[in-house]
């Protein structure tokens, strides 16, 4: 069962008519004693991805879970999509875990998912059953063919096929319930947001960083941010480009809060005062250091940047390596081995990409060098940063930051 599409018709048909949402989870069962707080993050975040949509309960069924929604089931499903945690989501129907009846339930299933195949084409069918409760009468096999003899032969269309067909009736057999469905569309994975704690991403308007903060978040991470405006050298639109990207990214989280930082007296003071070559180098160092400084005040534990080695001059090791030095909490680089095509396949799945294509100037196009350092070294910033007050400009900077909490767009 591949992922379903806007123009799947049969995965859209049955995903309406469904009556629960039947969820899996893929690397948190590996969790052993700690499976259970992962869980309830997961059903947790479940929730609140839902809340907007439909009310929704949610139980957890041995190895599965089970959201029984109000209304608007297909809504629901895409919207799960962006849950982390979730390995997929099946639209499906329970019914008391017996053969007839499931059996009955299964003709009705078929139904509705033929009615999303264009007319008088030939589908290629099988059903295929799992048996989580060893107890129920019939192997997954002897089950297979005792709902197959009892449903096929009223559609001309249908030929069996066990490998790779266009419909799959999937039958999941719980001890509390049987689990019907004919649909399998595919969740992002990862690890619930919020179970590995908190860290501060370093975003701008470009495409790597917002694709590193999902990153971070698909690990488990809840993740803030933040970015450096350097007013008067750049405009407004600059910071709302950010903002509209932040926007973006709260799809996948419930609380995004943006810390925006002057940066134009710090830019200023290091084209005055330091090398031109290390000027790249030295804006990248003290953003480092606020940024530490604000992971402390949020409970952040790392920091996030999206920085790939060898990208652009500031990106090689040893540059990697000068700016790194310069903060206070581990720094995470989850783009670090992407190489550019990698990271804009992924900014176009997550949405990201149509505003980080949108040419805007931002800090990092200030007073830029006509000739960056390639192989810095932190002796050299140490002393060029011994006749900058730098202590005092972070202290300002701090002072003069400006917070906001976003939600994503309606």
């Amino acid at each position: 069962m591949s992922e379903p599409r806007a123009h799947d018709a049969h995965a859209s048909a049955v995903a309406t008519a469904a009556e629960i949402l039947l969820v899996r989870y893929g690397e948190l069962g590996l969790k052993g004693g700690n499976r259970s707080s992962f869980e309830r993050a997961l059903v947790r975040n479940i929730r609140w991805a839902c809340e907007p949509i439909s009310p929704v309960r949610v139980e957890r069924r041995q190895g599965r879970l089970a959201v029984f929604p109000e209304r608007r089931v297909e809504a629901l499903a895409r919207r799960l999509q962006d849950v982390f945690g979730i390995a997929s989501i099946s639209p499906a129907w329970g019914v008391p875990p017996d053969p007839d009846a499931i059996a009955q339930a299964a003709r009705r299933v078929l139904e509705i998912a033929l009615a999303g195949f264009p007319a008088g084409e030939p589908i290629t069918f099988r059903v295929r059953s799992s048996r989580g409760d060893k107890d129920f009468p019939l192997t997954s096999s002897e089950l297979d063919r005792f709902v197959a003899d009892r449903i096929l032969g009223g559609d001309a269309r249908i030929r069996v096929r066990l490998e790779d067909p266009a419909l799959e009736l999937g039958i999941d057999v719980r001890r509390e319930r049987a689990y019907l469905f004919a649909s399998r569309w595919k969740g992002p994975g990862g690890l619930p947001v919020g179970t590995l704690g908190r860290v501060l991403c370093l975003i701008s308007g470009g495409i790597d960083s917002p694709v590193a903060a999902w990153l971070a978040m698909k690990r488990g991470c809840a993740v803030s941010f933040v970015t450096f405006h350097s007013f008067p050298f750049v405009g407004e639109r600059a910071k709302k480009k950010v903002v509209d990207l932040v926007r973006v990214l709260a799809r996948f989280q419930s609380r995004n809060r943006l810390f925006v930082v002057p940066f134009a007296e710090i830019q200023a003071a290091v084209r005055d005062q330091a090398p031109e070559s290390y000027r790249t180098v030295l804006y990248r160092r003290t953003m480092q250091r606020i940024a530490s400084r604000l992971a402390e005040r949020d409970g952040a534990l790392a920091l996030v940047t999206g920085e790939c080695i060898g990208q652009v001059a500031s990106q090689t090791l040893e540059n990697l390596r000068c700016i790194g030095a310069a903060a206070s909490i581990p720094v995470l680089r989850p783009l670090a081995t992407y190489d550019k095509l990698e990271t804009v396949e992924l900014a176009r799945r997550i949405g990201t990409f149509a505003i980080s294509a949108v040419q805007e100037p931002d800090c990092c196009t200030v007073f830029m060098p006509s000739r960056p350092v390639i192989r810095g070294r932190e002796e050299v910033c140490l002393e060029a940063e011994s006749r900058i007050d730098v202590a005092a400009l972070v202290e300002r900077a701090l002072e003069e930051v400006e917070t906001f909490d976003l939600a994503a767009e309606a």
